[in-house]
């Protein structure tokens, strides 16, 4: 902080933090509250709000756990977003690690570029190329027809292409972090492994993975929360042939919000995912044995 003021100065550097802090404020703290006091507050009409009977109570939280199926669709969201995680640093940690320390000038920045310009386009429509990918009609089908591979079109649709809509939405969440991090690891470390007769593979658990344990975790952290809080991925995927049927625990907190007006309860519902995510930052902070700081750098 003290940095900030002696590069802009005192008037300019506490304009700078007095506009961060309202930003925050405004913005993430006090809906937040607003969240909070609406999930312990019972749903009543706007006439009986601030009535004798209008006082904090627990029953919105008590119809999430006592109901077995929505309380069975908060954990599997819990799980598949663990998943969707898992999968993403498995496809993400040899792009990052080749572009961070295989590939050279041109060819990095025209690999970067690649894996940028589709993001230009809005995650639904990206999720909707994946569902034109995927269906009856779509591209693989018909490569596969064509190629005789198949006589009939294949339901691609399922757990799968959820996992696969939902790992290609945040692949950049994954990938940049792990890339911010490795790029910084020193290239002789990695020579001088190679030098003692290291496998690739004792390379990689020994050096470069403890070495870029922040930008996992960072990693792991944005993309968990994504793929938690996402509505519409889940929603698109879910509607191929052979989909599954399942919900996703957001498209619940949506039905409670904006389709059964209950916003106290969907509060309650949203509050209970939140301090899950909090927990599994937490969760993967002892995992990797990092910091607020580490993660910060």
């Amino acid at each position: 902080m003290s940095e900030v003021f002696n590069r802009l100065g005192p008037v300019v550097g506490a304009f700078v933090l007095a506009t961060a802090l309202l930003w925050v404020a405004m913005l993430v703290v006090l809906p937040q509250l607003v969240l909070v006091d609406l999930s312990f507050r019972p749903n009543l009409p706007p006439a009986l709000r601030g009535s004798p009977g209008d006082v904090y109570t627990l029953l919105n939280y008590q119809s999430l756990f006592l109901n077995d199926l929505h309380r069975a669709i908060f954990f599997q969201t819990i799980w598949s977003s663990m998943l969707v995680t898992v999968l993403a640093l498995i496809v993400c940690y040899p792009i990052a690690y080749y572009l961070a320390q295989v590939a050279k000038g041109g060819t990095a920045a025209i690999l970067v570029v690649g894996l940028v310009i589709p993001f230009w386009v809005n995650e639904i429509l990206r999720t909707f190329a994946w569902f034109l990918i995927l269906s009856r009609n779509g591209i693989l089908n018909q490569a596969l027809m064509g190629s005789g591979l198949t006589d009939a079109p294949i339901n691609f649709g399922g757990v799968g292409a959820v996992m696969i809509g939902m790992v290609y939405a945040y692949i950049l969440f994954m990938v940049f972090p792990l890339y911010n991090a490795i790029e910084s690891l020193d290239r002789n470390q990695i020579e001088a492994a190679r030098d003692l007769g290291a496998p690739w593979w004792k390379i990689h658990t020994r050096v470069v993975i403890p070495h870029a344990k922040p930008g996992i975790a960072v990693g792991c952290i944005m993309v968990f929360m994504l793929a938690a809080g996402t509505v519409a991925v889940p929603q698109i995927m879910q509607s191929l042939p052979g989909g599954t049927n399942a919900r996703w625990f957001t498209q619940v907190i949506y039905s409670w919000f904006f389709d059964g007006g209950d916003w106290n309860r969907g509060a309650a519902y949203a509050f209970a995912l939140l301090v899950l995510c909090v927990l599994f930052i937490f969760l993967m902070m002892r995992v990797f044995k990092v910091g607020l700081r580490d993660i910060a750098k």
